[in-house]
């Protein structure tokens, strides 16, 4: 039984093996990515407290003055007072009715697709991750261009139009290996692959008595490269084999639609959110300020790692408040306020433990997915499981072609026994 289970595992790794390290390297290349990017570019979310912090209308207004023509949609305010404001914009100009309708468009087939997918929470971490790292999200809002203000002094300290070209390669070679819709079905097909190869490890691995356990459990270090190399692909196998089944298995989601609807037939639940309430449009009303979001939502929902405000698109739509709970169990954990833009009032709420079974389970893959669920050990175990799953395509290459070797020195042998 164990030669059947060898020849799955053999030829599933030879055909999903370049695909599976790459996304195994390219996972790992993520996992420290705000860490890395606040060690490249510090003052972009770092700054010496003061004794006051600046009203966000005045930030916007200096930030007009430096960047004149562009329009903020949001603005992403943290507790922690050494953190910068980040206010995401695009280049719209306000007058330019014809863009601002086309991009308006553009946008709401986007967010529609996304909804129809359910990966609002993957996407939003991808558009913004120009922006801020914090805890729940990586950046501003649905623009992409991010600037960071000293709240304090209101500074422009710097702004970001695009992803590091680094990790952006990186994410978009784990993701659709630079191919879109091609590459993302082939990452998905060989993703369901590794998960089979997985299981056949461990079948294979399985001991028969605690002799060969013990062996099975630790590297012989002191033997010889082949000894290592093999015990690398077993042993490091064994120990990263349900991390890897775990990162592997919340990756489906991202790479087919019928996994994703999946999770909401099996909990029996809508992947659709409930309509946002509306503001009622008063003649000659004005909308309220950013201060004024910022001082309703931090009497309604205090105690937030951040606040994000979205400005209204339409004239009827409400004031959005994204919040990061201090207490959330994990960075996908927020909850929506939401404000009349004219009045202030609250007019709804959706909080993270009201939504329903489904979507409560679906907003877990993603820190699953990267392992921050688990907080920094979490991530550390993500890191270092990825990178061993990039090797063992190596490891198992070396250890097929020694095991052919192997068995054609065998022949001769019993060739030239037989001649004999």
């Amino acid at each position: 039984m164990k030669n059947f289970f060898r020849s799955i595992h053999l030829y599933l790794s030879l055909a999903g093996g370049l695909v599976i390290g790459l996304v195994c390297f390219t996972g790992a290349a993520m996992v420290f990515e705000k860490e890395m990017m606040q060690a490249i570019y510090p003052d972009r979310y770092k700054v010496i407290p003061g004794t006051q912090r600046l009203p966000l209308e005045q930030l916007l207004a200096n930030f007009n003055q430096a960047k004149p023509g562009v329009k903020v949609a949001g603005v992403k305010v943290y507790s922690d007072p050494n953190r910068t404001v980040e206010l995401s914009y695009s280049d719209e100009k306000p007058g330019n009715k014809e863009v601002g309708k086309g991009e308006h468009k553009a946008r709401e087939n986007k967010d529609q697709q996304a909804k129809a997918e359910g990966k609002e929470s993957h996407e939003k971490a991808v558009k913004g991750e120009k922006g801020g790292h914090g805890k729940g999200g990586k950046g501003g809002g649905r623009p992409g261009n991010v600037a960071f203000i000293n709240p304090y002094t209101g500074q422009l300290v710097a702004t970001s139009t695009q992803k590091n070209a680094f990790f952006r390669n990186m994410f978009e070679l784990h993701r659709w290996l630079l191919v879109q819709e091609p590459g993302k079905m082939i990452v998905g097909v060989s993703t369901v692959v590794f998960l089979f190869i997985l299981i056949t490890g461990i079948i294979l691995w399985w001991p028969k008595n605690k002799k060969i356990l013990q062996q099975r459990l630790t590297i012989k270090w002191n033997a010889g490269w082949k000894r290592i190399n093999h015990d690398w692909h077993i042993v490091i196998g064994f120990y990263t084999a349900i991390f890897l089944f775990v990162f592997a298995f919340t990756g489906l989601a991202w790479s087919f639609e019928w996994f994703n609807d999946g999770i909401y037939t099996i909990t029996n639940t809508n992947k659709e959110q409930p309509e946002p309430p509306q503001s009622q449009v008063k003649e000659s009303a004005q909308p309220i300020t950013f201060d004024q979001a910022y001082a309703t939502a931090q009497q309604q929902m205090p105690s937030a790692e951040f606040y994000q405000f979205n400005r209204p698109r339409e004239a009827e739509d409400a004031f959005t408040v994204m919040v990061m709970p201090k207490d959330a169990a994990h960075e996908r954990a927020t909850s929506q306020l939401f404000l009349d833009q004219y009045s202030g009032a609250k007019i709804g709420q959706l909080l993270f433990q009201d939504k329903n079974l489904g979507q409560r389970v679906r907003s877990t893959f993603y820190p699953v997915h990267v392992g921050s669920i688990g907080g920094l050990p979490g991530r550390i175990i993500a890191f270092i499981s990825c990178l061993a799953g990039f090797t063992f395509p190596i490891t198992g290459v070396i250890l097929w072609i020694n095991r052919l070797r192997k068995n054609k020195k065998k022949k001769i042998k019993k060739a030239l026994a037989q001649a004999i």
